[in-house]
């Protein structure tokens, strides 16, 4: 029995981050940096500018997730 060699993890773990990512986009939404609407803003300083700058950390880290996926899935099934 052979196993799982690099190309076929570089797969599963691809499309795991890719499901993970866009999960995450989908719950928290894109970052407001990357919308075309004009989204809401907080004074600095405050509760609601702590929570809307973590939103946004959370949807980069979604969209990460799923390019970086989508890549490393990528690059598996070209190998």
């Amino acid at each position: 029995m052979a196993g799982f060699g690099v190309n076929d993890w570089l797969v599963a773990c691809g499309f795991g981050a890719l499901w993970l990512g866009v999960q995450i986009v989908v719950v928290g939404r894109p970052p407001r940096a990357l919308r075309r609407v004009v989204q809401p803003t907080a004074p600095k300083g405050t509760p609601e500018a702590f929570g809307l700058f973590w939103i946004d950390q959370y949807g980069f880290i979604g969209l990460t997730l799923a390019v970086g996926g989508a890549l490393a899935a990528i690059a598996g099934l070209l190998r």
